[in-house]
């Protein structure tokens, strides 16, 4: 019994345990089925929120993108509506390109018609007045002139007028502003050819014993030694500047000494002659020094420097060639042309007048051969080379020293002539100006420098005039020589006063 009572207990615990070990394990599944519910709630809102929050990033990088390609559908837009109106444009320009060609054609066509009908008119022109074609054309030509000679003389004095004041006031502002600039002695220094002696006892000393020392100092000298009736001077004569002054210096010096003889004479000659040398260096050097041209041969600055001995009209070249220097340089200063070239050319344009007497050809032809040979910039050899038009004008330096030329040598009192020489050119002038059909009085005036035409009212037009003193100023600048400008003017109508 008692054994039946435990086993009943032992089992009756069995079952209790069963029961019990149960309702745990309902328990434990009951909460992971509440967890795993949780959880599956949890991983729903956060796929929910990466859906969302994928969805505004996809938003936020889908807009620029849509942006881009809604103005680049708006440009695309324009760029066809561009291409339409140009095509447009260009469907106008082709079918304006084909009335034009096509007026130029009808244009063409009437043009030869019309120069067919005229000369068709003219050839029935000449037949009618049996007339020859070039007759015709001067005969309608004149009577053209005839019916509309005042309007054609009003527009060329009109033209003329105009044009010239313009000219005038532009050259009128260069050449003052560059003559102002240069403040220089207008007289330069004249050469003597005459000695003055202190007694008329030297005149004999000088004339020696038999004549022997005027002979050795001619032969010396190369130059004539003539003794007139003067009691007080001696004239030296030479076709050589450059020996007229040294024979000058070293009668001087002999004079001084006392000592005339055929030997001291000899002496003195070549210490003159070694002297004279280093003054024609010294001379040349601050020529080129003074307008500033470097670079120049020793030798050709020397030969520069025989120009101070040299004079025309009464001007000293080498004074007029560095005057000439500085005005050319000023001049193409203002003009844009190249300042050195025409110094250059304005001081060396002489250049050949220092051994014109020693080799054949004009001085102008023999500066050229002197600047070849001692390799002076072609520039400036085409520079100086027209000064007095014997070469054209290939540049602008050459104008620039043919003005400063003109400038140098036509300033009052820069120059003098003899009166037989002023004399003869004035005749000069009013013989050609004279010489022309229709003048018939002719006066030369300001000192040559302008000329005062009368003609006749009735066979001279005042179209025709305006021909006139063209062709009179041609024939003065091809046949006649002179310094600066000569100013033409013809007077047709004559007035009285009753």
């Amino acid at each position: 019994m008692l054994a039946l009572s435990g086993g009943g207990g032992i089992v009756l615990g069995y079952v209790l345990r069963v029961l019990i070990g149960l309702a745990q394990r309902g328990s434990v599944e009951l909460d992971i089925k509440q967890k795993l519910l949780a959880a599956k709630e949890q991983a729903a809102k956060i796929i929910a929120e990466a859906q969302f929050r994928g969805e505004v990033v996809e938003t936020e990088r889908l807009a620029p993108i849509e942006e881009r390609e809604q103005k680049a559908a708006v440009r695309e837009e324009r760029v066809a509506a561009r291409e339409e109106f140009l095509d447009s444009r260009q469907r106008d320009l082709d079918d304006k390109e084909v009335e034009v060609r096509s007026r130029e054609q009808q244009a063409l066509r009437a043009k030869n018609e019309a120069d067919k009908l005229a000369a068709e008119r003219t050839k029935e022109l000449a037949k009618a007045a049996n007339l020859s074609e070039e007759r015709a054309r001067e005969e309608l030509f004149s009577e053209i002139e005839r019916a509309y000679e005042e309007s054609i003389l009003l527009r060329l004095q009109k033209l003329s007028a105009g044009g010239r004041e313009r000219l005038e006031e532009k050259a009128r502002a260069i050449l003052t502003t560059s003559i102002h600039r240069l403040a220089s002695a207008v007289n330069a220094e004249t050469m003597s050819l005459s000695v003055a002696l202190p007694s008329d006892d030297v005149k004999g000393k000088i004339i020696g014993k038999e004549g022997r020392n005027i002979k050795a100092f001619e032969r010396a000298t190369g130059v004539d030694v003539l003794i007139d009736d003067s009691p007080d001077k001696i004239t030296l004569s030479s076709f050589d500047p450059l020996r007229r002054h040294i024979a000058k210096i070293a009668l001087e010096k002999l004079i001084v000494d006392g000592r005339i003889q055929p030997a001291k004479i000899e002496e003195t000659v070549e210490k003159t002659r070694a002297e004279v040398a280093e003054i024609t260096k010294q001379k040349g050097e601050a020529a080129a020094f003074e307008t500033g041209v470097i670079g120049l041969d020793p030798k050709l600055t020397a030969l520069l420097g025989r120009l101070h001995f040299r004079t025309s009209y009464g001007q000293n070249i080498l004074r007029h060639s560095v005057e000439m220097a500085h005005i050319a340089g000023m001049l193409a200063s203002e003009l844009g042309a190249d300042a050195n070239v025409a110094r250059t050319g304005a001081l060396l344009h002489d250049i050949g007048k220092a051994v014109d007497h020693e080799v054949q050809g004009t001085h102008v032809e023999i500066g050229r051969r002197i600047l070849e040979k001692f390799g002076v910039d072609k520039r400036v050899i085409l520079a100086m080379q027209s000064h007095h038009e014997e070469y054209p004008y290939e540049t602008p330096e050459a104008v620039i020293v043919q003005v400063a030329d003109s400038i140098s040598g036509s300033r009052p009192g820069a120059r003098r002539d003899t009166v037989d020489r002023y004399l003869e050119r004035l005749g000069d002038l009013e013989r050609l100006a004279g010489a022309f059909p229709g003048v018939e009085k002719v006066y030369a005036i300001a000192a040559g420098r302008e000329i005062r035409i009368f003609v006749n009212p009735g066979k001279v037009t005042d179209l025709a005039m305006h021909t006139l003193a063209r062709d009179i100023a041609k024939r003065i600048q091809e046949e006649l020589k002179y310094p600066g400008e000569i100013k033409v003017n013809i007077i047709r109508d004559v007035e009285f006063a009753r």
